[in-house]
Parts: structure tokens; C-alpha cells; sequence
């Protein structure tokens, strides 16, 4: 009765150590996706900060394009205001659809695109959509490797009681990011 005492006792810790690691290894990568988030809101918020600059340098030489240059100001302001991260990902999904509008205008404007404000600041700007582009598959990676962990078994279990779900919140290309741009000359 002793030993099985004893056994049961070491099965008991055995299982406790792996629920205490299985814990932490959830609370890690929970951690992970809310760091990678705020790694692709600093990427935003850039993108955020210089679209005024390129939206008044663009001003100057398409007054008449207007419409493209409200929308692109709303969908700023939409991004400013959102407050969950899925709101986040849909305005600033909707915000780079609208500065591709933008780079078509800029086409119809050659003296524009010899500007060397105009240049540098495409230059910002493309560098930030890199990062963006970055941030985003590494937030994705975070999101599917807590996901796949918190699904398999046993850890699964483990997560259920303890609260942790899974989380789907990914960034996702946009509908239209299939199809190439035309590009003319």
C-alpha cells in the first residue's frame, strides 16, 4: 500500500510539473501575439504619421483629385479611432487599398514623381509597408503557434480550464491583392 502510495504521489508531481510547464509555455505565447500586435501597431502608426506629408506633397500638383485624398483622411481617422485589433486590421487593410488609389494618381503626374520630396517620401513610405509587411507575418506566425498549441492534447485541456481560446485574429490579404496592378507608361 506504501509503494503505491509513493507511485501515485510521483505521478502526481510528474503531472503537476507538466501542467505547470504547459501553463507557462500558454502564458508565453499568449505574450508573443500581444507583443508581435504591438510590434505591427508601430508599423501603422509610421505608415499613420506620414501619410499627411504624402497626401499634401501629392496635393500640390493633383488638386483635382480630391476624392481620393478625402478617403484616404477618413480611412486615417478610422484607423486612429479603432480600438480592437480587428478593427485595427480592417482599417488599416482598407487604408492600403487606398493608398495604392493614391500611387495611380501619382502616375497621371510626372513632374511629381521627379520630385525629391515626393521620392523620399515614397521612399518612407515603401520601407514602412516592409515593415508593415514583416510585422504582420510575424503577428500571423504568433497567433497559429498559440493556436496550434492551445489545440493539441493534452495542453488543450489545460487551456480550456484555464481560460486560454483560440484566437483568430489574423491579417489577411486583402480581396483584391490576387489580381497584379497595371502598370502603363
Amino acid at each position: 500500500m506504501k509503494n503505491l502510495v509513493i507511485v501515485l504521489a510521483v505521478i502526481a508531481v510528474v503531472f503537476g510539473f507538466m501542467a505547470y510547464g504547459a501553463y507557462n509555455r500558454l502564458v508565453t505565447l499568449d505574450e508573443n501575439i500581444n507583443n508581435s500586435w504591438a510590434q505591427v501597431e508601430t508599423a501603422l502608426q509610421r505608415r499613420y504619421d506620414l501619410i499627411p506629408n504624402l497626401v499634401n506633397t501629392v496635393k500640390g500638383y493633383a488638386k483635382h483629385e480630391s476624392g481620393v485624398f478625402e478617403e484616404i483622411t477618413r480611412l486615417r481617422s478610422q484607423w486612429g479611432e479603432a480600438k480592437t485589433q480587428d478593427a485595427k486590421i480592417e482599417a488599416a487593410d482598407r487604408l492600403e487599398g487606398a493608398l495604392s488609389k493614391l500611387m495611380l494618381v501619382v502616375e497621371n503626374y510626372p513632374d511629381l514623381k521627379a520630385n525629391q520630396g515626393f521620392l523620399a517620401l515614397q521612399d518612407e513610405l515603401a520601407g514602412t509597408e516592409n515593415r508593415i509587411s514583416v510585422e504582420r507575418r510575424r503577428y500571423n506566425d504568433a497567433v497559429r503557434e498559440y493556436n496550434v498549441t492551445v489545440r493539441k492534447f493534452p495542453v488543450k485541456v489545460l487551456a480550456d480550464l484555464s481560460g486560454f481560446a483560440k484566437k483568430d485574429a489574423y491579417f489577411q490579404a486583402d480581396k483584391g491583392a490576387a489580381t497584379a496592378p497595371k502598370v502603363e507608361f
